[in-house]
């Protein structure tokens, strides 16, 4: 069965991959939707005998066989977590990466351990998330930290369209959730300095705190409409937006983010707020990618 309208979740044996299974499975019950359990193969085991030599038989059955306990053992955790959830398995004979980005084509949400076991004995090292992060075509959740802790729904805003995009997924799970929404605008003078224009620099200008706040009233004005049951606490702050991000990640039962927002290089496709969360924060992270 395909991924199609599913949460999609990576399945390599460790524990942190369970617990993604089971923050997912709760998810998945709550929303009505299909929880979709897939093992990919581990590079490493190509690497191990060569590119383009044959895997003995021997080896390839008994990961296979390997890979079909995890399986089990995943969904049973699933159903543990969510005894009313419907989940489905599958096996790929492909690389994590490319299949998980041809899954987030049809999924509705990705989630992945913050990092696997890695290696010849598993397959979703914490490159896997960032790579994934970086292409998904859905946004995905890295599972960190306390996975079930109550608190608000955080939101990164710095103005970019990703960042709009991000908010809107953040206030959709502040309402699925019944919780309050703090809305994070953190900017510093550094920061700042390198995303206007040379000409600008010179006159040694930099934003006032009341521009600041306006960014962010921009920016929930619409989405505050389309939710008016979910309360919003604006925080408004002269920081690093990772620092502040990651402060509320200790207090937070979900951070949502952009992939990148409106500083740093052009082409680059993870910023280094999102990359600091999926490496840092001691909540579940969401990461929203640009949408056509």
């Amino acid at each position: 069965m395909d991924s199609t309208g599913a949460i999609v979740v990576g399945v390599d044996g460790s524990e942190q991959a369970l617990r993604a299974v089971r923050w997912a499975a709760v998810e998945a019950a709550q929303r009505n939707l299909r929880l979709h359990l897939i093992s990919g193969v581990d590079p490493a085991l190509v690497g191990y005998y060569g590119v383009g030599l044959p895997i003995p038989q021997e080896a390839f059955d008994q990961v296979e066989r390997q890979a079909e306990q995890e399986l089990t053992d995943a969904a049973a955790a699933a159903h543990e977590a969510a005894s009313g959830v419907v989940v489905t398995t599958a096996r790929s004979q492909a690389s994590p990466v490319p299949m998980f980005l041809d899954l987030s084509k049809r999924a509705r949400l990705i989630v992945l351990g913050a990092s696997g076991r890695g290696g010849f004995e598993g397959m979703l090292t914490g490159s896997t998330a960032v790579s994934v992060v970086a292409h998904s075509e859905c946004p995905v959740v890295v599972v960190r930290g306390d996975e079930r802790r109550p608190g608000p729904v955080v939101v990164g805003v710095d103005g970019s369209p990703t960042s709009i995009s991000a908010l809107g997924v953040a206030f959709e799970e502040a309402a699925w959730r019944g919780v309050p929404l703090v809305a994070v605008h953190a900017w510093s003078d550094r920061d700042y300095a390198t995303t206007i224009p040379v000409e600008y620099g010179l006159l040694q200008t930099e934003p006032s705190d009341a521009e600041q706040a306006r960014v962010l009233s921009e920016s929930l004005a619409g989405w505050q409409e389309k939710h008016p049951d979910v309360t919003v606490e604006r925080v408004v702050v002269r920081d690093r937006p990772r620092r502040q991000l990651l402060d509320w990640s200790a207090r937070a039962q979900l951070v949502v983010a952009g992939s990148r927002g409106r500083g740093g290089f052009r082409g680059l496709l993870l910023g280094s707020t999102s990359q600091a969360l999926l490496h840092y924060a001691e909540c579940p992270v969401l990461i929203v990618r640009p949408q056509d």
